[in-house]
């Protein structure tokens, strides 16, 4: 969807075969590379201008392969997980949103027009991870049955708040767990 060289850096420090598909990749050319993981990566964009996308993910959806999305990529795996997005009126730039859930909070970098709508309660395949501290919108999202996950903001930034680069390893460490238990 666009990729930023700071994502693929991050990924680097963890693993060493990173494999980048065209946006428009169909799900069986994506799985024919036995990934381990899928990173959904940032925009630009409107989410809903690609539907090719959210139904590819819907198709990785079950292969129960790690998933992981930034930004735009948090758009699409939410819609492809059947939320909505809408757009903000004024979009969230720049560093320091305060992001989090409860009393954890990160200092995040955003860079983004939409976002997702808030109807967590009536779909039960997520749940609801972090919120943005400055207008409530969703955050981060977890999968409640297979490991997916995603966030709204940039933990690949740089220069700016690094309070959010623990989710690459996080991301590497359930690609782990889910090969160690493939039962899953």
């Amino acid at each position: 969807f666009g990729i930023k060289l700071n994502i693929l850096r991050e990924l680097s420090f963890h693993v060493k075969n990173i494999v980048i598909v065209p946006a428009d990749s169909e799900y069986t050319t994506i799985l024919a590379y036995k990934p381990d993981g899928i990173l959904l990566s940032n925009g630009p964009g409107d989410p809903q201008s690609i539907p090719y996308a959210q139904k590819t993910i819907q198709n990785l959806l079950e292969s129960k392969i790690p998933i992981f999305g930034i930004c735009m990529g948090h758009q699409i795996l939410s819609l492809a997980l059947g939320l909505q997005t809408f757009k903000l009126k004024f979009g969230h730039r720049g560093l320091n949103h305060p992001i989090g859930s409860n009393t954890n909070i990160e200092i995040t970098s955003q860079n983004h027009g939409f976002a997702i709508t808030n109807n967590l309660s009536i779909n039960k395949k997520v749940f609801l991870v972090q919120i943005n501290y400055n207008d409530q919108t969703i955050a981060g999202i977890s999968h409640r049955k297979y490991p997916h996950f995603s966030v709204q903001y940039h933990p690949e930034s740089s220069p700016g708040p690094h309070d959010s680069k623990h989710l690459f390893l996080h991301f590497i460490r359930i690609i782990q767990i889910t090969k160690k238990y493939s039962y899953l």
